[in-house]
């Protein structure tokens, strides 16, 4: 078992193997998934261009705004699918 501590601030460190596990560095967003048992669930919401190549594929449609594909990518990782 990984543990970190909480500081007067609210704030945590996510302990480096944690880090490393979700492939995630600084500037990546994380959201927090509180589960009904009150288990919370790290979700990585950043992810390279690499790892979600070709996602949004779509054929015979107008291309899509950078904006337009975060928000795709974003809520695909919420979602869980990616």
């Amino acid at each position: 078992m990984v543990t970190a501590s909480l500081t007067s601030k609210g704030q945590i460190t996510i302990p480096k193997s944690i880090r490393e596990s979700l492939r995630v560095s600084t500037g990546d967003k994380i959201s927090f998934v509180l589960s009904e048992d009150g288990e919370v669930i790290l979700r990585p919401l950043s992810k390279k261009a690499t790892e979600v190549f070709g996602l949004l594929a779509r054929s015979g449609k107008n291309a899509v705004s950078i904006d337009e594909m975060n928000e795709q990518v974003e809520q695909a990782l919420r979602d869980g699918k990616i």
